[in-house]
């Protein structure tokens, strides 16, 4: 299921952490507090890695993909992109 930002506004923290998966690895990490930071899972060298590409609102929906997307390819050309 691809995340929408109708679904992402309404998110809210329940007292346990979320974990809100848009595809490819991209979801939006929800703390116990309510907090809401955009993570990348990914694997390099064999080893799964996550990268944190920063904070909702600052960061968008539309954002969090792109850079995902940045951090595929320099994936593909061999350098871990955290």
């Amino acid at each position: 299921m691809k995340l929408t930002d109708v679904l992402i506004r309404k998110a809210k923290g329940n007292g346990k952490i979320q974990k809100l998966f848009d595809g490819r690895g991209l979801f939006l990490y929800i703390s116990t507090a309510g907090n809401k930071s955009w993570r990348w899972k990914y694997r390099f060298a064999g080893k799964e890695k996550l990268l944190t590409i920063g904070s909702y609102p600052e960061i968008s929906l539309r954002e969090a993909r792109e850079k995902r997307e940045e951090a595929q390819r320099l994936l593909i050309n061999g350098t871990d992109p955290s």
